[in-house]
Formats: C-alpha cells, sequence, structure tokens
C-alpha cells in the first residue's frame, strides 16, 4: 500500500484516528522521509503546527525497516511519543515492530542507592523524604521499569530521588552486586533489541560527545534516525560536545564521600576533617562573585580576580581528598567509584582555563546561578564536529590493533575529560528546562559497536563508501520551526549539514480567520525599566475581554516575577476573577492542569512554556509575549560567536540574532492556535516588530494572522470567543 492509500479517508489511519483529516502537507513530507530513508540522505523538514509531522515520520520509518531511533526534545514528548503516538500508528499499520524507551540513568531507580538510603534513613532532609522514600519502596517492587516518572506518589523534583538513583559518576557497574537486576541494564538491553528506540536529544548528543573523546560508539546500530523538535540541536549539540565542572558536583561529591567513608571506612580516616576543607573552598568559589547571577568570559576574569586564588585552593584540597579516597580505595566498590570520581573531576578541573583542541575553538567561561558556580568548556561552533559524526570519521582518537585491548588509563582519561551534561538556561535570569545527565554510552555498556553514524547523500556518499564497516544511515530532521522565511541556512550551517535536502511546509489552518497579531502603540521600549508594567497594563483590557485564558510569555525569569506581581496586585484591586499561576510554584505538568481546570486562569512563564506546550480549543485564547526573544547580548558564547562571525565578514545581528529571535519567537506564537476550530489573539508587545527595519522580516516570519494596532478590535474579537 502506498503512502497516498495509507493517509487517504479510507487508510489504516483514518480508521485508527477520530477526527482523522487528510493533509496534503502530511503526505509530501512522508514521501520526503521514505525518500530519505531508501536513499540513505539527509533531509531538514519544516512542518507548521498541523501538518502532523509525528505521523509523517512514523508511517515511513516503521514500513521501510531498519533499526530506527526516534529523538525528541524533552522527555515529556518521549514519553508522549512512546506511549501514544507510537504505539497508535504501530497498530494502525500492524506492523510486528519491537519498541523500546530509553532514558538517562537517573530517571531509573537504582537498587544498590536505595538500599543505602534505607541504611542510612537519618541522613534524609526532612519527613516528607522519608515519606517519599517510604513510597519508592513500595514501588520498586511492582515497576517492571523502575522509571521515576510512573512513581506517580512522588513528584518529579522531589530531593529523594537523587538518593535512589544513580549518575555514571556514582554506578558500580558490573561491580554491583545488583547488577543482574539492574533497571538501567534492562533498559539497554530492551533497547538492543528492539526495532525501534525513543531516545531524546540529551541523550542522544551525550552519545556523541564520547565517541568524540575516542571512546568506541555504543549507539544501536540504526539505519534511520529522526530529529523531531530539531530547532533546538544547535544549542544541544553546543553543551553536549563542551564539558563542565560545577560547584553541585563537587558538593554531591562531599556527601557521598561523608556518608560511604563513615559507612566503610570510619578507621581509615577522620572524614570530617578530610572533607571539611574541600567543602569550605567549594563554598568559597561563590563568594568569588557578587550577589547577582552572571556569566563571563576566562579572558574578562582579569589577572587579579580571586577566581584564580581560589581555583588553587580548590585543586590542593580536592588532590588530598582524592590521596585520602585512594588509600582506601580497595576497601569496598563504593570507595573505588568515589576514587575515580574526584580523579575525574581533578582532571576536568585542572583542564579548565587552558583549552587544549586547538582544531575546535573553545571558550571557557563562568555560569553564576542559583545552582551555584560551573564553569565551562564550549565549542564555538559545532558543526565540524557533527559533521565528522555523521560521516563516521571521529573515530581516531585511540588506536589499537583488532585484537588489542584499549589501554585503561586511555579510555579513563578520555572519559575524564567529559563532564556533567547540563542545559544551560535561555533565560538571563536563571536555569531552565529539562536536564539529561546521562549518556547512551553508560546506558549502552556491552552494545555492539555498530559504526559511527552516516547519510549518503552528494559528498556525505563518497565520504561514507570510503569508511568500511559503516552502515548507510538516513538523517531526518524536523520541528515547525527551522527556516527564516524559507531560508534553512541558519540552522543548516549550525550542524554542519551541507548536503541535506531542505522542504517546508505551512501550516494547514486557516490563520486569517481564526487569529488576530496585535502590536500595542506607545509601548516603551523593551530596555525601559517599566517595559514589563506596561506590558501588564496593555494586555489587562484583553485579559478582561477574554475572560482570563491566557498566557503571559516573558523572555527572562525577572519579567515573570514582575509581571506576576502587577497583575495579582491589578486584579486584587478591581476584583478580577482571574487565578494567577507562575512558573516555579509548581512542576509543569501541574501548572498547565490546573490552568485547564481553572478555566478562567492566567498563566505567567518563560522558556519553558514557549514551546512543548498543546493545550487545545477554548481553554487558551490570548498569548501575550512581552518582547522580541534576542538571545542576552551579555551571554559569552553568544558574544564569541558574533566576533567570530563579524570578524569573517558577516553581520551578526541580521546572520544570527534575528533568524535566532524568529525561531524562538515561532515557538511562542505556536501555543495559541493548536487546532481546526481554534481562535485567538497573539499580542506582542515590542514596537521594534513595527519600528526597525529587520521587524518586517521577523513577521513575514510568522503565520499569517490578520494584524492590528487598534485595542477595541483585538476586544471585539476576543468578546466573540
Amino acid at each position: 500500500m502506498d503512502l497516498p492509500t495509507l493517509f487517504s479517508e479510507s487508510g489504516p489511519l483514518a480508521r485508527a484516528f477520530d477526527g482523522y483529516r487528510v493533509r496534503t502537507e502530511q503526505i509530501e513530507m512522508a514521501q520526503a522521509i521514505q525518500e530519505a530513508i531508501r536513499q540513505a540522505s539527509t533531509v531538514v523538514l519544516e512542518a507548521g503546527t498541523g501538518v502532523g509531522k509525528t505521523a509523517a515520520y512514523l508511517v515511513p520509518a516503521l514500513l521501510e525497516g531498519g533499526k530506527v531511533i526516534v529523538s525528541t526534545g524533552t522527555k515529556a514528548l518521549q514519553d508522549q511519543l512512546y506511549h501514544r503516538d507510537l504505539p497508535a500508528v504501530r497498530d494502525a499499520l500492524a506492523v510486528p515492530i519491537k519498541t523500546a524507551l530509553l532514558k538517562g540513568r537517573s530517571n531509573y531507580l537504582c537498587w544498590h542507592h536505595l538500599d543505602r538510603a534505607n541504611q542510612d534513613a537519618t541522613l534524609l532532609a526532612s519527613k516528607q523524604e522519608v515519606r517519599d522514600l517510604s513510597a519508592i519502596n513500595r514501588f520498586i517492587h511492582l515497576s517492571p521499569t523502575g522509571d521515576k516518572a510512573e512513581c506517580t506518589q512522588v513528584p518529579e523534583h522531589a530531593t529523594i530521588w537523587a538518593r535512589v538513583t544513580s549518575t555514571r559518576e556514582n554506578c558500580l557497574g558490573s561491580e554491583c552486586k545488583h547488577y543482574n537486576d539492574c533497571f538501567v541494564i534492562k533498559a539497554r538491553r530492551e533497547a538492543q533489541d528492539a526495532d525501534v528506540v525513543v531516545v531524546n536529544h540529551h541523550l542522544f548528543f551525550a552519545d556523541l560527545m564520547l565517541r568524540e573523546e575516542g571512546v568506541p560508539e555504543l549507539l544501536p546500530n540504526a539505519q534511520t534516525i529522526v530529529f523531531d523538535e530539531a530547532h533546538q540541536l544547535p544549542d544541544t549539540a553546543t553543551l553536549f560536545f563542551g564539558d563542565s565542572i560545577s560547584t553541585a558536583q563537587l558538593l554531591d561529591l562531599l556527601r557521598d564521600t561523608l556518608a560511604t567513608g563513615q559507612a566503610q571506612a570510619r578507621d581509615g580516616a577522620n572524614w570530617n576533617d578530610v572533607l571539611s576543607p574541600l567543602e569550605r573552598c567549594t563554598r568559597d568559589l561563590r563568594l568569588c562573585f557578587g550577589p547577582q547571577m552572571q556569566r563571563m568570559a576566562f579572558a574578562q576574569l582579569g589577572d587579579d580576580h580571586p577566581l584564580h586564588a581560589a581555583l588553587l585552593n580548590l585543586r590542593e584540597t580536592l588532590m588530598h581528598v582524592r590521596e585520602v579516597l585512594d588509600s582506601q580505595a580497595e576497601r569496598s566498590p563504593d570507595l573505588a567509584q568515589l576514587h575515580r570520581r574526584s580523579d575525574a573531576l581533578m582532571q576536568r578541573l585542572c583542564a579548565w582555563g587552558a583549552p587544549e583542541r586547538s582544531s575546535e575553538p573553545e571558550l571557557c567561561w563562568v555560569d553564576v546561578g542559583t545552582h551555584g558556580v560551573q564553569l565551562h568548556r564550549t565549542p564555538i561552533s559545532v558543526a565540524d564536529v557533527f559533521r565528522r559524526q555523521r560521516l563516521g570519521l571521529g573515530q581516531d582518537k585511540i588506536e589499537m590493533a583488532p585484537d588489542e585491548e584499549p589501554d585503561e588509563d586511555d579510555v579513563e582519561g578520555a572519559l575524564a575529560r567529559n563532564a556533567e551534561l547540563e542545559e544551560l538556561p535561555w533565560d538571563d535570569d536563571g536555569p531552565a528546562g529539562d536536564d539529561e545527565e546521562d549518556d547512551l554510552q553508560s546506558l549502552m555498556a556491552g552494545a555492539d559497536n555498530a559504526g559511527a553514524p552516516t547519510t549518503n547523500s552528494g559528498k556525505a556518499n563518497q565520504a561514507a563508501g570510503s569508511v568500511p564497516g559503516v552502515p548507510r544511515r538516513a538523517w531526518i530532521f524536523t520541528s515547525a520551526t527551522l527556516a527564516v522565511r524559507k531560508d534553512f541556512g541558519h540552522f543548516t550551517h549550525a550542524l554542519g549539514l551541507d548536503d541535506a535536502a531542505c522542504h517546508s511546509w505551512s501550516s494547514p489552518y486557516d490563520y486569517a480567520n481564526q487569529a488576530m497579531l496585535y502590536v500595542p502603540q506607545a509601548m516603551p521600549q523593551p530596555s525601559d525599566p517599566g517595559h514589563t508594567d506596561a506590558v501588564i497594563d496593555a494586555a489587562l483590557p484583553l485579559i478582561r475581554a477574554n475572560r482570563g485564558r491566557a498566557f503571559v510569555l516573558c523572555t527572562s525569569l525577572r519579567a515573570v516575577a514582575k509581571a506576576t506581581e502587577r497583575l495579582k496586585k491589578l486584579f486584587g484591586e478591581s476584583g478580577d476573577p482571574f487565578p494567577v499561576l507562575q512558573q516555579g510554584d509548581a512542576p509543569r505538568p501541574t501548572l498547565l492542569e490546573d490552568f485547564r481546570r481553572a478555566g478562567n486562569a492566567v498563566l505567567v512563564g518563560s522558556h519553558s512554556f514557549w514551546e512543548g506546550i498543546d493545550v487545545k480549543g477554548d481553554a487558551l485564547t490570548l498569548v501575550v509575549i512581552d518582547k522580541l526573544p534576542f538571545a542576552p547580548p551579555d551571554d559569552p558564547v553568544l558574544a564569541k560567536r558574533l566576533e567570530l562571525l563579524s570578524q569573517q565578514g558577516g553581520n551578526p545581528f541580521m546572520e544570527h540574532q534575528v533568524p535566532q529571535a524568529i525561531i524562538a519567537l515561532k515557538q511562542g506564537a505556536g501555543r495559541l492556535i493548536r487546532g481546526e476550530t481554534d481562535r485567538g489573539v497573539l499580542m506582542i508587545c515590542d514596537t521594534r516588530l513595527i519600528d526597525k527595519p529587520y521587524g518586517r522580516r521577523i513577521w513575514q516570519s510568522l503565520p499569517p494572522m490578520k494584524r492590528t494596532r487598534v485595542e477595541n478590535e483585538v476586544v471585539a474579537f476576543l468578546e466573540t470567543l
């Protein structure tokens, strides 16, 4: 059965899905993906809201056969794809495939660390942790997967999870007595055996990072790799091809060493005396900076900055802890693992500030925020790194004869150079978004070496053909927001996708009749201290006409707090009955459920609510965006990229900053219309959209909504909803 028949009104998909509609755009997208799979080529595909891109890539991927990896932007989307979308398409097509869900190690309960938590219950921080631990003890014996997302009695962000899950650093591996019952090992084996494996971008790129460092790749031998929500990839790749060391990592090491040392080697050292200097030096690191959160490049610090002396003291005290752990390492696997952790942190600490990979320009920079101090080494561009990985040319860092075992020091050194994988904050006020702290390398230990991924299109065909044993692979990159007026150059250049064929399909929704774009007049400049208050004042008549049911999306956490405060004040003074929900007051799923249930609420959020949110129907009919989402100009990575672009004769603002803002704005605007019958108003409170020459380029990249600057027209439209 060909694709047009499968997607037709009488096809299996129409019979399987309620409210199914034939979309020409969806069929064309599926055909482009089918051709890419058959040709083992690379395609970049933008599909507007409503095209149905999930089915468009799943149908040809399942029908063409071979191992398929689907990588999603977030764990929430990963769960949705695995538990809902993938089974529905599989059953509709009646194809006998095995599927697997693979998450980072920290998502699975660990028998060993749960035992330790039960034995050291006196170390639990609160009565709530005691209650949560009891719930987890009941859950683990009933769960076949050990996935903490299935333990609904304990909130996702509960502090107890850090005590009962493992990381790559503190996992005992085959030395663990629970190895045969390990949930991580079980998930890895299922992924090896599956036809379709669902991962997320953080997990996928962590594996690529280890491969670049010379550790043989252990990713399943896939013929098709699909990246959904692909617009996130350039930033994710930047994180995972760099490395970092943080005060949080050091404090975790201190906590685990104290507990393990006192339990398993009480006579080996006075652990409090050994660890106190390191704890003091770690906390002193934060005192090197003012109270405000900030980011700065290493070169900006100056020779007299107190961080230099603090790092010297930190290295000395960490070295002493490492030596003590070395002397006790043979007493237990836990102590041996702590010694390896301290050694890896020591190597990363020594490497920071002195980039060694001359082939990839790097930036050393400091992030001072709510999670302490993080020292990052970040590649300025990931295009060359990612291009080599796709072409299978990044395997030459550790060379050995076919029957020769790798030298343990080489492998340990390569592992030690890799960082705790932390997602950088998109907001200029602090961290936001999902973190994935693990990697496929550690999850899939023992898998067959599948060879590095490749693509076979144009020059890539020749490159792949020259690498013995490299399988032919199709690479599919898709999202609703990849292009700027159908120009994909910004995205393809960032990832080195010079060989990719690019296509875009507009949303099938009738935006001209369903939605209105409103830019209020007489707004202060976004840099004005009173801008956030002016946004709320301008939005208030619309919120009242709309009877709540609004998102207020801000570009910083500072603006979120200020907007929330003003909304509550104005609603309180006038007696408006609209609940105000603020990002951070509860987990995102809880806030969304509260928003839907209230029916008249106003939710104020930042980056976490700009994308990946699906509120259909009358529940959300007004989206207010405070300003165009330009990245903070003082971000050290962005500043360095713009500097290099300028040195190469480019226009940093128009070639980098404007396209990035357009893609982010398209994501925020995409929260409004989620279905054929949805209607609503998108309010953008930034007059640069009208006043600046680049503004036209920005609003022309948005869906073709009716446009107005007249408040009465907007109020009248909202009153009809």
